[in-house]
């Protein structure tokens, strides 16, 4: 790949991490950059995975196009750490309690698929990253320790194992500080990743000497081989220094580890990693998102509504900030990334999030003819429970649209049913129009009537959505919503457009009214509405607030 400077000033944040990342390489000479993700294999891969790989993927290929350097992501598994607790959503947590304290490598898989329960998560993390087609090289820790690729790193930590400690000990508690050593050695006969004070440290032997609390027994372990393990914070540092790297994202909640890792990492000898601090997703009532208590959103649960691009594009998003990440975030982040994805067929801006997204190319697949706003109004005022019968509305817009010959609109017409019937539908309650409301109501409904023919004489789509949306206007243009202008001319208040969607669908607000109208069609539009007039009048004066 061809060097491109010009992509320093492009105003992306991909952009402006990989001139870190480029700076960093030039200074030290290297001709590849190596960038990583950490994963824990004590439970399975979930959103956050998802969006730390996406992001770093975003800031490698923007490295590879700035400087035509080559760019390699390690998805790093943390798998020889012990397991401490039964996680709650596995099989025979009976049995994975037997082994509780060894390396997830070295106790059997609760699942029965694979030799270890770390190799099967193993297995999910790599089934799950190439399910969308990252590109990157797995290292397992285990592989790596017992093959002695950390060798030289584990010996140079022995040998400034003192100095290792003070970084480490002014942030622990008494009790810990008196027995903190950044080895963790594997006992010879249970196989328990042990956590105990060093008796000795034996540079020049590469060994330390601990004894077993249960039986006071003195060993003499080698600190290579995969005979130890280091503790997190000294193992991240570890492995940064062992393996080159030169780019690492982390959430916000683990600053003060990457300031000791790194602060570890140069006693080592080496200058850690660029890194970048990614703000951590909020639940729907603005709490910080945890595993444990499930108050989150899973992968799965937004696959089921939405296409995984626009997952993509809401991981892009400012990810310095803190967002809910809650259902109702989902239509917004799905038409936000269709919008930018029409904006890039027309302008290749590698400033664009779907340039990103999309890794550098223009989407091969045709732009759909509607809006997810659009169909998940469509699917709610039709009550469709089939994305069958949904399409026979769409095909009112966009008649030659077709599953085939429209993937991405036949995905997104199955998603709109999905979210309407889940999360819509079930919370709408149409209202009646109010006393002063019908007028306006009756006067759209024979305007509807009247100009029917003239509509349905015009070509699907934008023309016929124009002319009923200048129809809707014109009944809106009494009171109560009736509004002068600056210029003087006849006005309408947005609480018309507000009351429409109140009485017809039972939200508050929606698409333009016209687009909605011309797809589900004139005569069922006027069925509709003439429903809404049937209900008893609603007493309570429309809201007239202003446009």
């Amino acid at each position: 790949m061809t060097a491109d400077s010009s992509f320093r000033s492009v105003k992306a944040w991909p952009f402006e991490e990989a001139a870190k990342v480029a700076d960093r390489i030039a200074q030290a000479g290297k001709s590849v950059a190596l960038f990583e993700t950490g994963y824990g294999p004590s439970g399975l891969p979930h959103i956050g995975t998802f969006g730390e790989v996406a992001r770093t993927t975003w800031v490698r290929k923007a490295f590879e196009r700035m400087t035509g350097l080559q760019g390699k992501l390690i998805a790093f598994s943390d798998d020889m750490d012990g397991l401490r607790k039964v996680p709650d959503n596995v099989p025979n947590g009976e049995m994975l309690r037997q082994h509780l304290g060894k390396s997830l490598t070295a106790i059997p898989d609760p699942f029965g698929t694979h030799e270890s329960f770390g190799h099967h998560n193993n297995a999910r993390l790599r089934a799950f990253l190439d399910a969308f087609g990252f590109e990157y090289e797995f290292a397992s820790a285990t592989d790596y320790y017992r093959s002695g690729r950390f060798d030289a790193a584990l010996l140079r930590m022995l040998a400034v194992h003192e100095e290792v400690r003070q970084v480490i000990l002014p942030t622990l508690g008494p009790d810990r500080r008196a027995t903190y050593s950044p080895f963790l050695p594997v006992h010879p006969r249970s196989g328990v990743v042990m956590q105990v004070p060093m008796d000795e440290v034996r540079p020049q032997d590469g060994t330390v000497v601990w004894r077993d609390p249960a039986t006071g027994e003195r060993f003499e372990t080698p600190v290579t081989g995969g005979h130890v393990k280091a503790q997190w914070k000294a193992d991240w540092a570890m492995r940064w220094f062992a393996l080159g790297v030169d780019y690492e994202m982390s959430g916000k909640d683990l600053i003060d580890s990457v300031r000791l890792s790194s602060q570890i990492c140069r006693v080592l000898g080496s200058e850690p990693p660029v890194g970048f601090t990614y703000e951590l997703f909020l639940d729907q009532g603005g709490q910080k998102i945890s595993k444990s208590k499930g108050n989150g959103l899973t992968i799965e649960e937004w696959l089921r509504y939405a296409p995984p691009e626009s997952l993509a594009y809401f991981m892009y998003q400012a990810p310095g900030r803190a967002k809910r990440l809650y259902f109702d975030v989902i239509p917004r982040a799905t038409d936000e990334y269709l919008t930018f994805r029409e904006k890039l067929r027309a302008n290749p801006d590698p400033a664009n999030p779907d340039w990103h997204i999309h890794g550098g190319e223009v989407p091969n697949t045709p732009e759909p003819s509607l809006t997810f706003g659009m169909l998940m109004n469509l699917a709610t005022v039709s009550a469709a429970d089939t994305p069958e019968r949904l399409w026979k509305f769409v095909r009112n817009y966009a008649p030659e649209a077709t599953p085939e010959t429209q993937p991405l609109l036949g995905q997104l017409v199955g998603y709109a049913v999905a979210y309407s019937h889940d999360f819509i539908l079930p919370g709408l309650k149409p209202r009646a129009p109010t006393a002063e409301e019908r007028p306006c109501f009756l006067a759209l409904v024979e305007m509807l009537r009247a100009h029917q023919a003239e509509i349905e004489a015009l070509p699907h789509g934008l023309p016929q959505a124009e002319r009923i949306q200048t129809l809707v206007y014109d009944a809106g243009r009494r009171d109560p919503f009736i509004q002068v202008q600056k210029d003087g001319s006849p006005g309408v208040a947005r609480g018309w457009f507000n009351a429409l969607y109140q009485v017809l669908v039972g939200a508050d607000q929606g698409p333009r009214f016209g687009s909605l109208a011309a797809a589900y069609g004139v005569p069922e539009t006027i069925r509709l509405i003439e429903e809404a007039l049937a209900r008893p009048p609603e007493v309570a004066r429309a809201e007239t607030s202003p446009a």
